[in-house]
């Protein structure tokens, strides 16, 4: 049977290329595709959708599992007009509040009791399946402090408009507790503490690969909980700094980085959003351009899949080598943010043109809405 490989990826460069070739030609793969956001990644390129039988592969899924998006309508009296004259009480009490940062961590006391319940039976639904239990104890004694945590690079939190309402962008994944469990995943598939960033699969009927599905289970339901953990924080900030009681919809929570079971076969996405028939999904562009609220088509060409980003025009030390801080400044007129020399390699122009992206793939997202941003954290 031949596979079907589609390629959707606007101005790739050949490593970006050579990656996928590499990971759609192992003979357990059965279809892939490439989003019009692709770059290079590790192992597999960032916006790949590649689809497998009977092998999972922890190097395809990536360090960050979980990774995703989430968007939550805020709803209050005068909100829009509350929140531009409250700009910058807003961003220095979210900057406080919530750990932001590779690295940074949250105190136990700082997290709500919902969160740590709903934590809690995580932790008893991933003791039941196969697992190691060094990796048990690590998850039972460190992973609560991961929650409600914003992590670095790309990641970023958002407050946002679209006409007069208020929306809450964030994009976050499973944090250190995350990384931790893909490496020691991507070693015992390797079998090497050195060597392991390449394509080692695992059986899925072998104890490595049923012990890795436990553990990536576990990352999927705790990056949405971080998420929310978050939304939950700076709803609280709100509220206190507007002085009222907010109403909140949770539009979506979804992840870009994973690989789910689908009729048999794993569906593993490397920063590729979700877009079956009807699923809500969130695009974001840049700091400057905010995000995209979109609805898939079901698009099979597509693989029932979409961009997860602008995706990256310029490496990072690219960016930091060509973007001068002089344009980046220029270039977040009208919006607060963590404009800095640190942030300099997440200037917008460091990403490909978000519109163009969003065009190259509208047979498989229906726009809904695009959310301008008002205020833009990044750790």
């Amino acid at each position: 049977m031949k596979k079907k490989i589609f390629d959707y990826s606007l101005d790739a460069d050949e490593e970006t290329l050579r990656q996928f070739k590499e990971c759609y030609s192992r003979d357990f793969v059965v279809s892939a595709a490439l989003m019009p956001d692709a770059h290079k990644g590790y192992v597999a390129p960032i916006g790949a959708v590649l689809i497998t039988k009977e092998y999972i592969i922890p190097s395809w899924v990536g360090f960050d599992i979980g990774c995703g998006m989430i968007a939550v309508r805020i709803k209050g009296k005068n909100i829009f007009e509350k929140m531009k004259t409250n700009i910058d009480k807003i961003y220095n009490q979210v900057e406080k509040n919530i750990p932001l940062g590779v690295g940074n961590i949250n105190k136990e006391g700082n997290i709500t009791e919902k969160t740590k319940e709903n934590f809690k039976k995580l932790l008893e639904k991933f003791k039941q399946g196969p697992h190691d239990k060094n990796i048990f104890h690590l998850l039972r004694d460190a992973a609560l402090r991961h929650l409600g945590t914003l992590g670095g690079g790309n990641h970023f939190i958002e407050l946002g408009f679209y006409k007069k309402e208020i929306w809450l962008v964030i994009h976050s994944g499973s944090r250190g507790i995350g990384h931790k469990l893909a490496k020691k995943y991507m070693i015992n598939a390797s079998k090497s503490e050195t060597d392991y960033e390449k394509t080692f699969p695992l059986d899925i009927k072998s104890q490595l690969g049923k012990e890795y599905l436990n553990v990536l289970n576990f990352g999927l339901d705790y990056a949405l909980l971080n998420r929310l953990e978050m939304s939950y924080k700076i709803i609280e900030i709100l509220e206190e700094i507007l002085k009222e009681k907010l109403k909140t919809e949770l539009w979506v929570n979804k992840n870009h980085n994973h690989a789910i079971l689908e009729k048999g076969f794993y569906i593993h996405r490397k920063g590729a959003t979700p877009a079956k028939k009807g699923e809500r999904g969130v695009i974001p562009g840049n700091m400057r351009d905010g995000s995209f609220l979109v609805v898939g088509l079901g698009n099979s060409k597509f693989l029932n899949s979409s961009s997860h980003g602008a995706g990256r025009s310029l490496s990072r030390k690219e960016a930091k080598e060509k973007i001068s801080m002089e344009s980046f400044e220029k270039s977040m007129k009208g919006i607060k943010g963590t404009i800095s020399i640190r942030t300099l390699d997440e200037a917008p122009m460091a990403y490909k043109n978000i519109n163009e992206v969003m065009d190259a793939q509208k047979k498989s997202v229906k726009i809904i809405k695009h959310i301008l941003p008002i205020i833009n954290w990044k750790g």
